[in-house]
């Protein structure tokens, strides 16, 4: 299965190198998200980024840390062996998205 990229500016190459472009599917907001996920299962590996702009109301949109609330409290996935980076620019959001993930990640893989 690819990877998936959740950034609503960057492309691939501005976080990765150009030859692992081919390795990622890209989803520019939430909603993209959660049906990209709904409809192909959870990716090997999903990248970041928290702050998703406006949506088409410009209204401030669900962000990455939204996203990551849903694959926690949501997806109803096992998340155990989940892979992730989090490429945002925004410090605070990265560290929120990073503490959901790895507490959520570290809970379920201490239950075994």
């Amino acid at each position: 299965m690819k990877k998936l990229f959740l950034d609503d500016i960057r492309t691939i190459d501005m976080v990765y190198d150009k030859s692992m472009e081919s390795e990622f599917d890209i989803v520019r907001n939430y909603n993209e998200f959660v049906a990209y996920i709904t409809k192909n299962g959870l990716p090997e590996f999903i990248s970041f980024d928290n702050d998703l702009g406006l949506d088409e109301n410009g209204i401030l949109a669900p962000d990455g840390y939204a996203a990551a609330k849903w694959l926690v409290y949501e997806s109803d996935l096992d998340l155990r062996d989940f892979k992730f980076k989090v490429h945002s620019a925004n410090p605070v959001a990265a560290e929120q998205i990073k503490g959901l993930l790895n507490n959520y990640i570290n809970h379920l893989n201490s239950e075994k």
